[in-house]
Formats: C-alpha cells, structure tokens, sequence
C-alpha cells in the first residue's frame, strides 16, 4: 500500500494523464446543424468547447479549404490540439461546402454562415466578445480575408494563410496552368470574367481585395511561401496586392510593393535582396522568414515554402491580440 503522499501523487498524475486525452482529433469534435439566418436551412459545423468555463474564453474560427468541407481533416486538428491547451472554443463551420457552386465561395450566404456560427457557439459557452480569431488556409485564407472585410467589428485578429485575394485574376491564373480552378470560379460567379455585369459583380463581390479598405483596424496575419503558384496553386502576388490594399488605407502608401517587386517575387521565386527579412525567425514557426512588413496593424510574410500553413504559429500570433472596445 502506498504511503498516503504517494497516493495524493498517484493521483496527480492520473489527473494530468486524462487532461492529455483532451481532444486532439478532428474526429473528436462535436457536431450539430444551425438554422441560417438568411435562408432558414440547416448548416452543419463541428465544434470543441471546454466545459463550464469560470470566465469568458477566447474563441477560434477555423475555416476550410477551397475544396475542403466542415468534416476537413489535416490542420483543424492542429487547430483543436491548440484550442484545447489554451482553452478556447472553436468553430468549422461548413458555410456552404467546397467552392464549386454559387451558395459557396464567398457569397452572401457563406458570409452569413459564419457569422451565424459565431452566434450560436455564443449562446453556448462564455465567449470573450474581444477575441474572436480567424484562421483559413487556401480557401480558408480567401474567407479568412473576405469576412476581416465585410465584418471587421467582429474580430480581434485575422490569420490567412496562402490566401486567394482576387478571384478574377485567379481565374486568369488557373486558365494559363491548365487547374481545374477556374471552372470552379465559373460555377461560382456564373461565368468568365467579362461575360456579363452580373457575373463581374460577382467577381468583385467575392473577392477580398474589394473589401479590405474596410479591414484598416483589423489585425491581419498575411503568410504565403515563395514557391506558391510554382508548386501551388495560388501566387504569392495575391498576398501581396492585398497586402498593399491595406497600406494605403492606413494611409501608408509608401509601404506598398512595387509592381517590379513582385513580378520579381512571382516569377524568380526569391526575394530582392533590398527586401529580405534580417531577423531570426521565430521558434514557433515551422518555415524560415524570406521577407515581413508591416503596415498599421496588417503584416504581410513571405516564408520559405509552398501552398501551406502553419496553425501553431497563426495561433501564437492571434493569441497577442484583443479587440478594443472603441473597434
């Protein structure tokens, strides 16, 4: 029989074990369907909450891929292994499945979706209004920029990886690399580019680039990897541009890149020299900086890498920031 001490520390580390088994998995999230505000029908989400927290917790919106759907494995699980540790809540939300027909890709609904998300984990927990995060890669980075535009008082900070910011330049992109991209895009907006107003407001619709102006107070975590557009399918251009959207409307022109600058990056796949990051690139992080800058509260990083994200570094990143009451 162990003496009583032991026993206490037995105990202990019987505790400690069954918190590791916290969930970890994509497949050990909870699951229910939402009634969309919009047009009444049942969206499906899974989610991860901690039990009766004591004061309000942070919130994580985590946003699937082009393709990708609410059932999407792969980094949510690194999302929910980080939610957990920190005790937060999170969301993946379906808002309309993979991009391939026009409820999805950025529309209207989609946009609602989401936001009616946030909504109902809301009632379900005690989330901090002040710091609701979102995080997306590829597509999710497309939707990550896009709803930092159309509804910037929600959040406290925005993490896009490899994002899409111009759907009709995408279109362009996917047409000269043969990718089954721009027929995606089609059944999005209705059509090719310039084939009629309606589908060109479509195209300006679901793009981020026409929306970020709005996005000027919000915290933004641009990342892209050099390669992308070469091994990936999305050019670092994309981040780029939205990136200069957001200098000028912080009143910071002068932090824009210049066309040559990025047709520099695009086509050599390597930073100019003038450029290139000088710092040490944080421990956290899985890829070496190539290039940062800053301009008001957005960022924009280049890192050694393709059509890829890094959700532990997203989240450390959007863990530094809380939403001001006056935003």
């Amino acid at each position: 029989m162990p003496a009583p001490w032991a026993r206490v520390l037995l105990l202990l580390v019987a505790t400690a074990s069954l918190s590791a088994q916290a969930p970890a998995r994509a497949a050990d999230l909870q699951q229910t369907e939402i009634t969309s505000s919009l047009d009444q029908t049942l969206q499906p989400l899974r989610y991860f909450a901690p039990e009766n927290p004591e004061t309000p917790i942070p919130l994580l919106v985590v946003l699937h891929t082009w393709s990708g759907d609410y059932r999407q494995a792969g980094f949510i699980e690194d999302c929910l292994q980080q939610s957990v540790s920190r005790g937060w809540a999170l969301i993946h939300p379906q808002f309309r499945g993979p991009n391939i027909r026009p409820e999805a890709g950025g529309s209207n609904l989609a946009v609602q979706d989401v936001l009616d998300a946030v909504d109902w984990i809301s009632r379900q927990t005690r989330i901090d209004p002040r710091r609701i995060y979102l995080v997306g890669a590829s597509g999710g980075g497309h939707m990550t920029l896009l709803m930092a535009g159309r509804h910037p008082e929600r959040w406290a900070a925005a993490s896009a990886w490899v994002p899409i910011a111009d759907l009709a330049a995408w279109h362009a992109e996917s047409v000269a690399r043969k990718q089954r991209y721009a027929e995606d895009v089609q059944k999005l907006c209705g059509g090719v580019p310039g084939a009629s107003a309606q589908v060109d407001a479509e195209y300006r619709n679901r793009s981020p680039l026409t929306w970020l102006p709005r996005a000027k107070n919000v915290p933004l975590d641009i990342e892209a990897g050099i390669h992308d557009g070469h091994t990936g399918s999305v050019p670092v251009s994309h981040s780029l541009n939205a990136f200069n959207v957001l200098a000028v409307a912080v009143g910071k022109p002068d932090l824009q890149f210049a066309d040559a600058e990025i047709r520099c990056i695009v086509q050599e796949q390597r930073v100019p020299e003038s450029l290139a990051f000088r710092g040490e690139s944080p421990a956290v992080r899985k890829h070496k900086i190539l290039l940062q800058r800053s301009a008001g509260p957005a960022r924009v990083t280049l890192f050694e890498g393709g059509h890829e994200g890094d959700m532990a570094a997203a989240i450390d990143w959007l863990a530094g920031h809380q939403k001001s009451v006056e935003r």
